[in-house]
């Protein structure tokens, strides 16, 4: 325990035993309902959480200016550091009651700045000072040291710890206040002030020993939550120098850039490339992307027929650059591709790109339909160019979840932005095709929260007009900046999935499908016709693209003259429905097989 915090703990205590009993009984009741609001719903309650902010570090810093501590004369430090640490708790009061709009980023910021200046006062007073305690001094000011650097690399859990940590407080102080009130007579009964400081100076003898050992663990427990932070850090996916874009890339979408020999996860005898090639978003903004080429044996070199593609638009795997499959240690089944074996058992070709922006620098078009199905098909035109292999011109497009909506959208571009690719047929599994009903919905998924940050900081980047993170309630939008920075493969995950299980609360402040955000979000739903045959494949227990939303969708298409093969499967939720024993397998293979041999197409608006 720091010094500033004793003290501030034995003057919250004088305070309550000079106080009557009935404003015991008032500051205890209210004390104990705002640290329970804290705890309870710490991303909610912002402004709870800033009055308790601001009331523990005015409490700390008045603690500091005029309180002794009681210590004796050898153990109290430099009056100048006291001062000084008072001020700065005060200026942290101050600063979140004047800060304009005060968020919780702000709150997170300024108890990370608190804890890390706080603890380098408490190290340079605990050096300077002669006393017994001076060593539990300088290792409870290097935790503060410490556990400040890391408020401030995880803002969102720093709310989470500092709301529990306040909330526990005032939930005590209230139940102390509550507890003592009936004992307000006895509190006059005090022995006289030279005993009571004698029996203090000998109170402070007996704990020197127990402090230093408090505050040793203090300093192991924070030094071990670092490397854990560090650890996790470490262990979050970047990309290298392999992605970066050249000083003058080639204007014309779909040239390859760069391509080197990748091993990882790739099958005996295939033979497997990753590439870098130009593209465009939204708007024709010409960008870079990268992706994943795999050839099965024997038609890479050898003058063997050119192997049809298979163009795999992958799921979602985050919105941060370093979450490119081809960048994650698992490629493929980060994102939910279970089928490679089955693709090169057929003597086809997989060309699978990871979208602009993931990978490579730029935004990531995340359920932005131009931006996305131009990165399929530049991905098609780039692995033509390959030197060490030739492809064949059929090419069907594979897709699941956001990549099932990458490829309707990649369908109904094709024929004008990518004639030079033409396609066989379309397979949308899963799709997220009526984003204005998915988002909609998002908040009633677990974790749906962590998708939703997604979409807010891909709509931010790509429409400034619709202002995506202004529908976000201001409590969460710390949360939701913080989630879109972490792939969902990377152990940092987990901390987005506990804040996302533990709101409580509307994650939107306003209709998400209302205003300019929701005219984009309509504007990207996947409404074109698709020239080429198309399957529409849905899980019936999908709990994050409805079966209601996928019916409705292929409704409407079908109303609208596109012919849809559309499949249902029972028991399927939304991974399950595309992993190796699911039904849709051979069935996908099947119909792939058909497409490729030309045969005519199920009727139109088949269901199955």
């Amino acid at each position: 325990m720091s010094r500033t915090t004793a003290r501030a703990r034995r003057a919250l205590r004088d305070l309550g035993d000079r106080l009557p009993p009935w404003a015991a009984v008032v500051l205890g009741a209210a004390a104990t309902a705002l640290g329970a609001a804290v705890v309870l719903r710490p991303f909610a309650s912002l402004a709870v959480l800033v009055v308790a902010v601001v009331a523990a570090f005015a409490g700390l810093g008045v603690a500091a200016l005029v309180a002794d501590g009681g210590a004796p004369p050898d153990a109290r430090g430099p009056r100048a550091l006291r001062v000084v640490r008072g001020l700065l708790f005060l200026a942290l009061a101050v600063a979140v009651l004047v800060w304009p709009a005060p968020t919780i980023g702000v709150v997170a910021l300024l108890v990370g700045v608190g804890l890390v200046v706080a603890g380098v006062l408490d190290v340079v007073d605990g050096v300077r000072s002669s006393g017994t305690d001076r060593w539990a001094r300088v290792a409870v000011g290097a935790a503060s040291v410490l556990l400040g650097a890391l408020a401030l690399v995880w803002p969102d859990v720093t709310v989470l710890v500092v709301a529990v940590v306040l909330g526990v407080r005032l939930v005590l102080l209230g139940v102390r206040l509550l507890v003592a009130a009936p004992r307000r007579e006895r509190a006059a009964r005090r022995p006289p002030a030279p005993v009571a400081a004698a029996s203090r100076r000998a109170r402070a003898a007996r704990r020197g020993p127990a402090a230093l050992v408090g505050a040793v663990l203090a300093f192991v427990a924070a030094a071990g939550l670092t490397g854990v932070s560090v650890a996790v850090q470490r262990a979050a996916p970047h990309a290298d120098a392999f992605y970066d874009a050249p000083d003058a890339p080639p204007d014309a979408p779909g040239s390859l850039l760069r391509a080197e020999p990748f091993t990882r996860q790739i099958p005996d005898g295939a033979t497997a490339w990753r590439i870098l090639y130009t593209t465009t978003l939204d708007e024709g903004e010409p960008t870079v992307a990268s992706g994943l080429v795999v050839v099965p044996a024997g038609v890479a070199t050898d003058g063997g027929a050119p192997p049809p593609v298979v163009a795999r638009a992958h799921g979602t795997t985050g919105f941060a650059r370093g979450c490119a499959p081809s960048v994650l240690d698992e490629p493929f089944e980060s994102g939910a591709f279970f089928l490679l074996d089955d693709v090169l058992a057929r003597g086809w070709a997989l060309v699978a790109t990871d979208y602009a922006g993931l990978g490579t620098p730029g935004p990531h078009p995340y359920l932005v339909g131009q931006g996305e199905a131009r990165s399929v098909l530049d991905a098609v035109r780039a692995a033509r160019a390959l030197g060490d292999a030739t492809l064949g011109e059929q090419t069907v497009v594979w897709g699941h979840s956001q990549g099932g909506h990458a490829a309707l959208w990649t369908g109904a571009v094709a024929p004008v932005y990518a004639p030079d690719v033409p396609l066989a047929g379309v397979a949308a599994l899963a799709p997220a095709s009526d984003l204005t009903a998915m988002v909609s919905h998002l908040e009633n998924v677990p974790g749906g929260s962590v998708f939703a940050s997604y979409v807010v900081a891909a709509y931010d980047a790509a429409y400034p007009d619709a202002d995506a993170i202004e529908a976000v309630r201001p409590g969460a939008r710390l949360v939701v900046h913080e989630m879109a920075s972490r792939c969902l493969s990377e152990p940092g995950a987990l901390v987005s999935v506990a804040e996302a299980l533990s709101m409580d609360q509307p994650l939107w402040t306003t209709d998400p499908t209302d205003g300019a955000l929701g005219e984009r979000l309509a504007e990207n739903v996947p409404t074109g016709a698709v020239e080429a045959p198309l399957l529409v494949a849905q899980g019936a227990s999908d709990p994050l693209v409805l079966p209601s939303t996928q019916d409705a969708y292929v409704g409407e298409r079908c109303a609208a003259g596109q012919p849809v093969d559309y499949r249902t499967y029972e028991g399927r939720d939304h991974v399950s429905l595309v992993q190796a024993d699911s039904p849709l397998a051979p069935d996908l293979v099947r119909w792939t097989e058909a497409r490729l041999a030309g045969e005519p197409p199920t009727p139109p608006c088949a269901t199955g």
